[in-house]
C-alpha cells in the first residue's frame, strides 16, 4: 500500500525505495509500480538505511517532549511530520542523499 501511495504522489518522478530485510519488506507478492524500483539493503545494516535519518527527524520534531491524548493524536503528529518532509525535498535529500545512493542515480540507465 505504501508503494502505491508514494508512486501516485510522485507520478512524474522516479522513486528508489530502499528497504532493509525486515520480514514485512520481503513479501513475495509485492507489486512495484512502474516509476519505482526497490533496493534491498544487506541484513543488519541500519547505518545504510536512509529512512533511519527520517525517523530520527520525525521523532525529534514531532514526538520529543509531547504527551498525546490518544492514538489519533499520535497518527496526526506522524502524518504532519511525513508531510513536512515531503514538502521540503531539499531537507529530505540532505538527510538521505548518501554517497552510495547518489552514485546509483548518477550511473543509472533506467
Amino acid at each position: 500500500m505504501l508503494q502505491d501511495e508514494v508512486a501516485q504522489r510522485h507520478a512524474d518522478e522516479f522513486v528508489l525505495m530502499v528497504m532493509d530485510q525486515a520480514g514485512w519488506h520481503l513479501a513475495g507478492e509485492l507489486v512495484v509500480p512502474q516509476n519505482m524500483r526497490s533496493l534491498m539493503l544487506p541484513p543488519c545494516s541500519p547505518e545504510l538505511n536512509p529512512a533511519e535519518h527520517l525517523w530520527e527527524a520525525i521523532r525529534e520534531d514531532c514526538f520529543a517532549n509531547h504527551v498525546f491524548a490518544d492514538l489519533d493524536a499520535v497518527v496526526s503528529a506522524f502524518t504532519t511530520g511525513l508531510c513536512d518532509l515531503e514538502a521540503d525535498p531539499c531537507q529530505t535529500r540532505s538527510m538521505t542523499g548518501f554517497g552510495w545512493i547518489n552514485s546509483i542515480f548518477s550511473n543509472a540507465t533506467w
